[in-house]
């Protein structure tokens, strides 16, 4: 990980990407990640109020089981997050990590400092109905020699991960899997 976004913890491996599908699933599917996982909080469409309350909830939990907290959007949701997804402001010292569809974005992610690239749809899925995935081989071109670690989703599961170990990826991420 690049020196100018120190973390306290290791980039984890494991991840759970939430949106508002997951409703009431929410703890349970955190719950189920790997202590030291990490959680990129997604909540775009649940009004500012409550995406805050719902935040700092799952901060909590967060901290008792020692998994990274980061929120996508541009709006700060609490004062310690642990960094956030995409473009937006952010507390020095926290992570960036980035989504990558495809190179250019990757290459994007890059110079906005990002620590750590998710790319996909590597597989099918159903956050993205009708999206061409990447596949395996797809999804390791976008990355050849970048130099920042990356993170497979889009319909990942821990076996599609293990049919990859050969690629290089850091670790993976998903929504489904954890429910």
């Amino acid at each position: 990980m690049p020196d100018r976004h120190p973390v306290a913890k290791p980039l984890p491996r494991f991840w759970l990407m939430t949106d508002e599908r997951i409703g009431d699933s929410l703890r349970d599917a955190v719950n189920r990640l790997p202590r030291g996982g990490g959680i990129v909080f997604r909540h775009y469409a649940t009004p500012l109020a409550k995406r805050r309350e719902l935040f700092a909830r799952l901060a909590a939990i967060a901290d008792e089981r020692d998994l990274i907290l980061v929120r996508a959007g541009a709006e700060p949701l609490a004062e310690h997050e642990s960094g956030v997804h995409g473009a937006g402001p952010m507390r020095a010292g926290g992570l960036r990590t980035w989504p990558a569809h495809d190179r250019t974005e990757a290459l994007a992610g890059i110079r906005a400092g990002a620590d750590l690239l998710f790319v996909s749809p590597v597989f099918a899925t159903r956050s993205h109905p009708g999206a061409a995935p990447l596949g395996i081989d797809g999804a390791t071109a976008i990355v050849r020699d970048l130099h920042v670690p990356a993170i497979t989703l889009g319909g990942m599961t821990e076996a599609r991960f293990a049919a990859m170990a050969e690629s290089g990826f850091h670790g993976w991420a998903a929504i489904d899997a954890w429910l």
